[in-house]
């Protein structure tokens, strides 16, 4: 007789459960693209595109891609052709190694993740 309480009060307590973390992991959100953020220059026409906001908001994402990017341009590439950078408390990783250098910001638990190219 004990042990149909005791298996109900485990398939309970299985249901009521919380989710693992994993299963409520975020998704990022897709931004509009920067468009030309360089005319007059060698870079006039390119645009800043698949710019992604984890824990922020489209407009933090899209000045973060603009703004940090325009340093990258300043910075040369160490010989594995990564860019690490911070500017104004992100941290900064450009892979230019593909056809299209890709960019992720970091702040805490924000990320902002863009495409250049």
């Amino acid at each position: 007789m004990t042990r149909f309480p005791l298996t109900a009060l485990l398939a309970t307590l299985a249901v009521g459960a919380p989710a693992p973390a994993a299963a409520q992991a975020a998704t990022y959100a897709s931004c509009k693209p920067v468009r030309d953020p360089y005319p007059g220059t060698r870079y006039a026409g390119v645009d800043l595109t698949r710019i992604r906001e984890l824990h922020t908001t489209c407009t933090t994402a899209r000045r973060v891609a603009r703004r940090a990017h325009r340093r990258a341009l300043r910075i040369a590439p160490a010989a594995d052709g990564v860019r690490r950078f911070s500017w104004n408390g992100w941290r900064v990783t450009g892979d230019l190694r593909p056809d299209r250098d890709r960019y992720v910001a970091r702040r805490g638990d924000r990320r902002v993740r863009w495409r250049f190219g």
